[in-house]
């Protein structure tokens, strides 16, 4: 790995004053190159579009991620018709500083309309899910429409290019018109335009932390017969379903 990209993707979290609003900030190129180490060490591809759109919703979900409380969980699922068909998903927690994420093309169930599902567990607590219908087509507008839906409030999200994102969510009493006419352009200068203070930083990055022990009492608990499928090629194989690693299970494995 290049010596000059941080193990960590770190995101700033900064309150801009006077428009009452909270900016979530990051260079993904850290995370981005996990995700890329991910692929090729379990010898998996995505295809140029869900590859562009995936990272993209990593990226925001990691924001979202720092504006909510440590100790949550939080998974993203997104079963969308456009730019075309696929199922995307992105999951994660401040606490253990990582996040993960595949997409899904083969046999996707096509909604009527695109959807998202946003579950939220707390520890001791009874997990939230928001089931929420999706407007626009490009991952921005779908998070967007997240903050309206679920969170009820205005939010906007800014792909700034070269791997920085930017979120930012209205707080009480936020300046509304100044936040729905902002601009990608503004948004990067807005340390020079805005008087802005930061609260905290957060680190993440890409990992699943999956291993096949983790995956054998699931495979188990199918009780199917796997005779036949061991017998020929001498093992199975186990995805993980939330990295897309493969694992090759053996009979003794399963026993």
């Amino acid at each position: 790995m290049d010596q000059d990209i941080p193990e960590y993707s770190t995101v700033e979290s900064v309150y801009v004053r006077g428009r009452n609003c909270l900016l979530l900030r990051a260079d993904f190129s850290p995370l981005f190159v996990d995700y890329y180490l991910h692929l090729q060490k379990h010898g998996l591809r995505n295809e140029q579009q869900e590859d562009f759109t995936l990272k993209q919703m990593l990226a925001f979900f990691t924001l979202h991620l720092t504006a909510r409380p440590w100790q949550e969980y939080h998974a993203w699922t997104f079963n969308v018709r456009t730019p075309r068909l696929a199922n995307y998903f992105v999951s994660g927690s401040a606490t253990d500083e990582s996040v993960v994420g595949r997409a899904f093309r083969d046999n996707v169930r096509e909604p009527e309309r695109d959807m998202l599902y946003a579950q939220n567990i707390r520890q001791g607590k009874e997990p939230q899910t928001s089931v929420i219908t999706l407007e626009g087509t490009r991952v921005e507008d779908w998070v967007e429409c997240f903050y309206r839906q679920s969170e009820q409030r205005t939010a906007r999200a800014f792909d700034l290019g070269n791997d920085q994102y930017a979120l930012l969510t209205a707080q009480p009493d936020a300046d509304h018109d100044w936040l729905s006419e902002l601009t990608a352009q503004e948004v990067a200068a807005i340390a020079d335009t805005e008087e802005t203070k930061c609260l905290e930083t957060r680190r993440f990055q890409f990992r699943c932390g999956c291993t096949i022990e983790k995956l054998l009492p699931v495979i188990r608990s199918l009780k199917k017969d796997f005779a036949d499928e061991l017998s020929e090629q001498g093992y199975i194989e186990a995805s993980c379903p939330r990295c897309g690693a493969a694992y090759k299970v053996t009979a003794d494995m399963v026993k």
